[in-house]
C-alpha cells in the first residue's frame, strides 16, 4: 500500500511541481518579438508595419523548415488513433484497478508465482492513472 500511494502521489505532484517550476523561475526572455512591438509603437510607429511583415517572414521560414521532411497530411484514421492513444491507455489501467479490485473483494485466489507481475501491473496502472490526472492540473501566475 506504501509504494502505491508513493507513485500515486509522485504521479500527480511531479507534472504540477514542473509547471510551477517553468512559471515561477523560468520566465520568458523580455526580447520577444511582441516586446519589440510594443516599443517600436511607441517610438517608431512608422517601421512598425515593415517589422511586422519581416517577423511573418521569418516564422514561415522557420515553419518551412520545421515541416521539411512533411508530404502531406497523414490519413485521418492515424491522427485519430494517435489522438485516442493515451485515453485507451488511462481507460485500460482504470479497468485493470478495477479488475483488481474485484478479484480482492470476490476472494480469488492467484499463483503465488505470479504475485511479482501483479505487483508491477498495479505499479503500473497507479502510475497511469495518476499521471494522467496529475497532467490535468495547472497553476496559473
Amino acid at each position: 500500500m506504501g509504494i502505491d500511494a508513493i507513485i500515486a502521489l509522485a504521479s500527480l505532484v511531479i507534472p504540477g511541481a514542473i509547471d510551477f517550476v517553468k512559471k515561477k523561475w523560468l520566465s520568458p526572455e523580455s526580447d520577444t518579438p511582441e516586446a519589440t512591438m510594443s516599443t517600436l509603437a511607441t517610438t517608431k510607429p512608422d517601421v512598425l508595419p515593415a517589422y511586422i511583415q519581416a517577423t511573418t517572414a521569418y516564422m514561415n521560414a522557420q515553419k518551412e523548415f520545421f515541416n521539411r521532411d512533411v508530404v502531406g497530411a497523414p490519413s485521418q484514421w492515424v491522427i485519430d488513433l494517435r489522438a485516442a492513444i493515451r485515453p485507451i491507455g488511462v481507460v485500460g489501467a482504470g479497468l485493470t484497478l478495477a479488475g483488481m479490485v474485484l478479484a480482492s473483494v470476490m476472494d480469488i485466489e492467484i499463483d503465488p508465482t505470479m504475485a511479482g507481475t501483479l505487483e508491477g501491473v498495479r505499479l503500473s496502472s497507479v502510475a497511469i492513472v495518476s499521471s494522467w490526472f496529475g497532467s490535468r492540473l495547472d497553476i496559473h501566475k
